[in-house]
């Protein structure tokens, strides 16, 4: 099921948005929104993919895990090279994971001296909680 975003003249907005996609894939804007709030499509892509990757992607590897990796084989390293993405990354996997209300304010100050604001902050936390809520719901 699809539909038309329209604006407050009547006319069709840019895009239409799938609902199966999902509130984090297709992040749904409307009229008046602040553009400093937006994140970027990459910044969603990462989002994206930040569902998939565990809570144990944000510590340092052990030093035994590092052994077994050298002895059975690497495993990839989900970890972003560019530091704002990955602190976007790491505020992602901890939403997805845990929720908006365990993340601490440690982790709000991490992601807003990446650079992101705290207009995206509140966004992405939004996003990834309309996402869990309606887990299940477009399958």
């Amino acid at each position: 099921m699809a539909y038309m975003a329209f604006d407050r003249e009547g006319s069709v907005g840019q895009r239409a948005v799938s609902a199966a996609a999902g509130p984090a894939s297709n992040p749904v804007t409307y009229p008046g929104a602040d553009r400093s709030n937006r994140l970027s499509a990459l910044e969603w892509s990462v989002v994206a993919l930040a569902r998939r990757d565990r809570p144990s992607s944000l510590r340092e590897p052990s030093r035994m895990s590092l052994a077994l990796g050298s002895l059975f084989g690497r495993q990839d390293n989900p970890r972003l090279a560019d530091p704002r993405l990955e602190a976007l990354r790491r505020t992602a996997v901890l939403a997805w994971h845990r929720g908006a209300k365990a993340l601490s304010d440690a982790e709000k100050e991490a992601f807003t001296a990446a650079g992101f604001t705290p207009g995206q902050y509140r966004t992405l936390l939004a996003s990834i909680g309309a996402a869990r809520l309606n887990k299940g719901r477009y399958a």
